[in-house]
């Protein structure tokens, strides 16, 4: 075999065996390393793995897990729910509509899917399965929801594809996230809406609605933390970095000072956490330098992207066929993972039929958050179906439904790029 299928086979065949995707990387590598060049090139390891994880845009991924993490400590998510509640009142489908615009709000806090599900599911279920809603579905469209934090700013993925894609602005990118992350959340609300009806689930004579204007104020905090956010980035007040810092503050002063439902004491533990979480990050992302810069030497990846390229001269047929091939990575693996295994390979054939990076890359990820609830490996269902005490198995129909719902609207960004372009050139960003 070429030093190109040993690397790509052993890699493979890693994943198959079981070994996480973060040794699986870097021990390929080192086979390709060794399969086509001088052993001596190993030396190159501790200095792929650094370069890989020492640059300053990644820091702003362990905070914005730290600051989904404090949010949820801090109560914001109940908040959030209540107001949404005085502010849709009792009728079908009143809560499944709460459920998706805190899911949405709550990804303009943390951008990680799985945080903002763990946090609203355990709101949510609750209240949802006493109006009657089946848990499968309740579990499936929190699920569905919160995989919109994957495109609405901050997206930690995002963050990683500005860094993977040389050139691309990360405010033009955050920007671009926002009117197809809605989109993605209000083709949510369709199917919920109609089977609520169709079934009768919450009984508007039977839910109480809270006070609007005491709910709205206890929920200003929380309302306000992406409203900071996107202002500071808009005008220039801070880097997308620093935006992170910035939420990371004032997420402790809301936990501590305004909802005091956060101690040192947790503090303490959330760091702990946080650590943990970005850690394993860090880990896929270094080791990741191995297989990427043995796959750009041997030229594996340039042979794999002529190989795409040579498949059709249709440039809408092989992003169609490229779609697909995301979708089913998603079902098996995580965003930070798919865009350091993909992108060096898809960056050649996006040049090449001069697709825009930005819109491209918003179509990555809306492709990602549809994986993130679609089984066999559907990391935010495994979450809220663990609240919810189901086998994921019962969510599976819900699911496809939702796939269907949120592919729709995939399909919309990518027949009409400007749903994602429009925003950043209006605000002025490289695009």
């Amino acid at each position: 075999m070429t030093p190109d299928l040993w690397m790509l086979v052993s890699f493979l065949a890693l994943l198959v065996i079981g070994v996480p995707v973060s040794f699986s990387l870097g021990l390929s590598g080192a086979v390709g390393i060794l399969a086509g060049l001088s052993p001596n090139m190993l030396a190159t390891l501790g200095t792929n793995t650094w370069n890989s994880v020492a640059k300053y845009p990644l820091i702003a991924i362990p905070l914005f897990i730290l600051t989904g993490l404090i949010f949820e400590r801090a109560g914001v998510a109940a908040r959030l729910v209540r107001f949404a509640q005085a502010l849709i009142g009792p009728r079908h489908g009143g809560l499944a509509v709460v459920a998706v615009l805190v899911c949405m709000i709550m990804g303009g806090m943390s951008g990680s899917g799985p945080a903002d599900a763990a946090a609203v599911a355990m709101v949510m279920l609750p209240s949802m399965t006493r109006a009657g809603y089946p848990r499968p579905f309740s579990a499936t469209l929190i699920a569905a929801s919160a995989s919109t934090a994957i495109l609405i700013p901050p997206s930690v993925a995002l963050i990683l594809y500005s860094i993977v894609v040389p050139g691309v602005d990360l405010r033009a990118l955050f920007a671009a996230g926002l009117f197809p992350g809605i989109l993605a959340g209000l083709s949510l609300l369709i199917p919920a809406l109609l089977l609520s009806r169709h079934y009768g689930w919450e009984d508007p004579r039977e839910v109480e609605r809270p006070p609007l204007g005491e709910s709205f104020r206890q929920a200003i905090p929380a309302l306000f933390a992406p409203v900071l956010i996107l202002g500071g980035l808009r005008s220039g007040l801070f880097t997308p970095t620093e935006a992170a810092v910035v939420a990371v503050a004032y997420g402790v002063v809301v936990g501590l000072v305004l909802t005091r439902e956060l101690s040192w004491r947790d503090l303490w533990e959330l760091l702990g956490e946080a650590a943990v979480v970005s850690g394993v990050v860090m880990l896929i992302i270094a080791l990741a330098g191995i297989f990427a810069w043995a796959g750009t030497t041997l030229g594996t990846f340039r042979h794999l992207a002529e190989w795409v390229i040579g498949l059709s001269d249709n440039g809408a047929l092989l992003l169609v066929l490229i779609m697909l091939a995301v979708l089913a990575a998603g079902m098996l693996l995580d965003a930070i993972s798919i865009y350091l295994i993909m992108m060096p390979i898809l960056i050649p054939v996006m040049q090449h039929f001069g697709w825009n990076p930005v819109w491209f890359g918003i179509l990555l990820a809306m492709n990602i958050a549809i994986g993130q609830f679609t089984p066999p490996v559907a990391v935010n269902l495994m979450v809220t179906t663990e609240v919810a005490k189901i086998r994921l198995e019962q969510t599976v129909g819900w699911a496809l439904l939702f796939v269907v719902a949120m592919a729709s609207s995939l399909a919309l960004v990518a027949f009409f790029p400007e749903i994602a372009l429009w925003l950043p050139r209006v605000l002025g960003y490289n695009v």
